[in-house]
């Protein structure tokens, strides 16, 4: 598995797992809007071989902030630590740029990446009230603080 940037050629595979992963899925044009976005970084886990894409990770970088959009790793896939090798990356990467806090929003019923998050010492900070349109499910808000941290790594 290597963890590398996204490029146009992932689409397909990223659209599959998009799409197996949230009840209402981002468009390919919104992924490839964020590949042009200069705040934006995306990250794919690929396996070697074959190349295919098994998650994907989208952040936006607002210095001293940076904020987590979307993390998916493959229904059959998950389990096998890709999510946090993901998520380990973009935290190094955020952190070699000096990012000072990380953000996201995750469903409330979403127990896993919530348990994925505060293995990396991400906190609750608040709660958006009906934030999911689809479901009307709120969203926890998440925040780790990496001011005077060595590398991120997993508790």
């Amino acid at each position: 598995m290597e963890i590398c940037e996204m490029t146009e050629q992932d689409l397909e595979d990223v659209m599959q797992i998009e799409r197996s992963s949230f009840p209402a899925p981002w468009s390919k044009a919104l992924f490839e809007r964020e590949l042009g976005l200069p705040i934006a970084r995306t990250f794919v886990a690929r396996e070697i071989p074959p190349g295919r894409v098994a998650g994907y990770l989208c952040f936006w970088l607002v210095e001293p902030e940076a904020h987590i959009l979307n993390l998916a790793v493959h229904p059959d896939r998950r389990r096998q630590g890709i999510g946090t090798h993901l998520l380990h990356a973009g935290v190094n990467y955020c952190q070699t740029r000096g990012i000072q806090e990380i953000t996201l929003e995750v469903r409330r019923s979403n127990y896993k990446a919530i348990a994925l998050y505060r293995n990396f010492h991400f906190q609750p900070q608040g709660i958006r009230p009906r934030y999911y349109r689809e479901s009307g499910e709120d969203a926890v808000i998440m925040g780790l603080k990496l001011e005077g941290q060595n590398r991120a790594t997993p508790a």
